[in-house]
């Protein structure tokens, strides 16, 4: 690894710096040297990225010293690599301050005893530096292919990680999202256990690469990521390792090759559920099916497991897919979705089309918390932001949870409350994506399907909506504020951007067309609940979401 690293201590020993001496910061030899500059003017924060050796004659330190020791912090807060001065013509000598001020910060500061050219040692260093890069692209290309090329092979994970630990000489874990673990050599599974647990009460947005420290040793922790999902995590210890670049990148590279083998087991393994899908679209149809793949599918009965429907929605077209491709798409999306609601303890059987994807979603639960939703609530984030536009974009879809059940043939039940509540999310009047909390709009759903609810509508609201039509009105954003507001006058003329006898006299039309006893409470809880139903209908339902099942 260290072939790849140039520090302040390999520069010193080339030829070029034969003259020079280190009189401070001698702790900080270590600090990369990523490039060399010279600079000779105060003004330099723009040029200076961090990593630099800076060369300079003195020149533009032939100030006050206020004004040099200003210069070496700004150096030192670039994360310089060191800086090197020419003592002759323009320094004669460092002032005490600025070498106090480096060794403090393990800076090293270099001096020149006699003259030398600058263009020799940039020349010199930039060569190095660039042949050490093109050595280093080398290498990752050969580990690149080799990695690759085990990925093919029988037991892969396990020998991609033997020629990690044979490259960097350190033990290698890999733990996955579902409790496997695959390490190299065997000793290094003595600490599984304390990664894990450091893994799973890390936060979940975590999702770079970072180092820890773990009963005093120190960690290097790399997320496998696969179509959008972290799928498991790479970690070594680095007590004999210094992290850079170079070690991220080959990590990096041992991570996509175990993805590929994770991706290429788990789409073997979808390509098995073509009976699932059918199997989740016969029972969420109320069709036959049998009794074998319930039990090849779906987890066994037991006291504490139960199901809740849900569906994801697609709010974007996918008409122009061709067949060949949306299997493709169809596949990908049915892994997603079944490794997430695996990774929260579920047991999920799939069934994807182009516009929805439905998941008979089987939990086990204690029976004073099985209607508990954050797992829902939690997997309803997930979807959201993803940003797999290629075959999902999260963003882009709406969700019905049906209530909780227990025994399979409730499935179609359960199909229909989360498709009653995608009715109601795409008419924007409630936001919830569980059937349970849909209060009042459960009833109204079933008074529109039974046809019922517009003579409800006109008994309660029609001589309203009436009078509005013809005189141009809002006796009926009236009606609907005056209510939300409890009747409390002040409130509601307020709500409509209206003077107190104005509302008077609108209250006044109201109890000619509705009865001066319109809000008593048996006659407000009719006219509420009329007003819901209103809102419901003012959107054609049946084309905010017609269910997708067709079953050939």
């Amino acid at each position: 690894m260290t072939e790849y690293v140039l520090t302040v201590r390999d520069v010193l020993k080339r030829k070029t710096f034969i003259s020079a001496k280190v009189i401070a910061g001698s702790k900080g030899l270590s600090r990369q040297v990523k490039w060399s500059h010279i600079l000779e003017t105060k003004e330099f924060e723009s040029f200076i990225n961090g990593g630099e050796l800076i060369l300079t004659t003195g020149v533009g330190l032939q100030l006050d010293l206020s004004t040099q020791i200003k210069y070496l912090e700004n150096l030192i807060e670039k994360n310089a690599a060191g800086m090197c001065i020419e003592i002759g013509t323009y320094f004669k000598e460092i002032p005490i301050e600025l070498i106090h001020l480096a060794e403090k910060h393990d800076f090293p500061l270099i001096i020149f005893k006699e003259i030398v050219k600058f263009v020799d040692i940039t020349q010199d260093l930039h060569t190095l530096i660039i042949n050490q890069h093109h050595q280093m692209l080398s290498q990752l290309d050969t580990l690149s292919r080799k990695f690759i090329d085990l990925s093919l092979t029988p037991n892969g994970i396990l020998k991609i990680l033997q020629e990690l630990h044979h490259y960097l000489q350190q033990g290698v874990l890999f733990i996955t999202d579902d409790s496997k673990s695959y390490y190299y050599p065997s000793e290094i599974r003595n600490i599984e256990t304390s990664i894990r647990s450091f893994i799973e009460e890390s936060p979940k947005e975590n999702i770079e690469p970072s180092t820890f420290i773990l009963d005093n040793e120190s960690y290097v922790l790399i997320p496998v990521k696969g179509i959008g999902q972290i799928w498991g995590h790479l970690c070594l210890p680095i007590k004999q390792l210094i992290p850079n670049e170079f070690f991220y990148l080959i990590l990096d590279r041992a991570a996509l090759a175990i993805v590929q083998i994770l991706l290429r087991n788990r789409t073997i393994g979808e390509r098995k559920h073509n009976m699932e899908d059918k199997l989740v679209r016969n029972l969420l149809k109320g069709r036959d099916y049998e009794q074998d793949d319930i039990q090849t599918y779906l987890p066994s009965t037991s006291r504490n497991m139960h199901f809740r429907v849900f569906i994801i929605r697609m709010d974007f077209p996918e008409s122009s897919i061709s067949e060949d491709d949306w299997e493709e798409v169809k596949l990908q999306r049915s892994v997603l979705i079944r490794s997430l609601f695996k990774r929260l303890g579920f047991f999920p059987a799939v069934s994807s089309r182009k516009t929805e994807i439905s998941v008979i979603a089987s939990f086990i639960a204690a029976e004073h918390l099985k209607k508990d939703t954050d797992r829902f609530e939690q997997i309803i984030q997930n979807i959201v932001q993803m940003k797999e536009k290629s075959f999902m974009d999260g963003s882009k879809c709406t969700f019905g949870i049906s209530r909780v059940y227990k025994t399979i043939d409730q499935a179609k039940n359960g199909y229909h409350e989360a498709t009653e509540v995608l009715k109601i999310q795409g008419s924007h009047i409630a936001k919830t994506s569980f059937y349970e909390n849909l209060g009042i709009y459960r009833l109204l759903l079933s008074l529109t399907e039974s046809g019922q609810i517009e003579d409800y509508i006109n008994d309660y609201l029609k001589p309203v909506l009436d009078f509005d039509q013809k005189t141009e009105s809002d006796l009926f954003t009236t009606l609907c504020v005056y209510l939300d507001c409890n009747g409390v006058k002040n409130e509601a003329a307020d709500r409509l951007f209206i003077v107190r006898q104005t509302l008077y006299n609108r209250l006044e039309k109201l109890e000619v067309l509705l009865g001066k006893d319109f809000m008593e409470p048996s006659n407000r809880l009719a006219l509420e609940v009329a007003i819901k139903a209103h809102q419901l209908v003012s959107i054609p339902l049946d084309r905010i979401y017609k269910p997708v099942f067709t079953l050939q």
